[in-house]
């Protein structure tokens, strides 16, 4: 899936916009800020064919030098099967995980989502792939993002659901259930059972 131009050149015009009011001096530089900040707005709700005053509330939320997201992604293996969860936002299956939250590291933020979304205990022992999300088919989304997965270890625990996941199984790499593409696509998948398959690779990134 090709991310379209127009959300790249208004997602940038944002990140400008953003960093631009960090560190404006005067009124004038201010007003020109917020006024590149709407321009940002306009696009994407043109685009996408949405009701602007979301966007705006989404941008305005957004404080201080402009930096891309972290996304944190689990990859536990048990025997030949992969650990997966089912999203109820969407119903699609994916890897457990989620945003970087600040004050954590990176590995001890994705053994928690591991916890919280599927009640495994893990822990993280290789980071697998660092990825820039739009190289990758997901689904374009407003800001500019990375995708680290961290190869986990499995400890203990037992499956549960949560308010956000309503279903934890495992799956051969043969069987892959329908996906949340926004979170995980088949490929990485794939190229993570290549992993397990060559442990000495090193990791991937873009």
């Amino acid at each position: 899936m090709k991310e379209p131009k127009w959300l790249g050149w208004a997602r940038r015009l944002q990140a400008v916009a953003q960093t631009g009011l960090t560190y404006a001096a005067n009124q004038y530089d201010v007003d020109r800020y917020e006024a590149m900040r709407e321009l940002a707005a306009e696009m994407m709700a043109e685009g996408s064919d949405g009701d602007i005053a979301p966007i705006r509330e989404l941008f305005a939320r957004e404080a201080g030098y402009a930096t891309p997201k972290v996304d944190l992604r689990a990859v536990v293996f048990r025997e030949e099967k992969i650990l997966l969860v089912r999203e109820r936002e969407d119903g699609g299956w994916s890897l457990p995980g989620g945003w970087a939250d600040v004050g954590e590291s990176p590995a001890d933020g994705t053994v928690r989502e591991v916890r919280e979304e599927s009640g495994y205990e893990t822990r993280a022992v290789k980071l697998l792939a660092v990825y820039d999300r739009k190289r990758h088919g997901h689904p374009p989304i407003p800001f500019h993002a990375y995708k680290l997965f961290f190869l986990c270890e499995l400890l203990g625990g037992a499956p549960v659901r949560s308010h956000e996941i309503d279903d934890v199984d495992w799956f051969a790499e043969d069987g892959l259930p329908p996906l949340s593409i926004s979170r995980v696509t088949a490929a990485q998948i794939g190229r993570f059972f290549e992993h397990r398959r060559n442990p000495l690779w090193p990791t991937d990134f873009d």
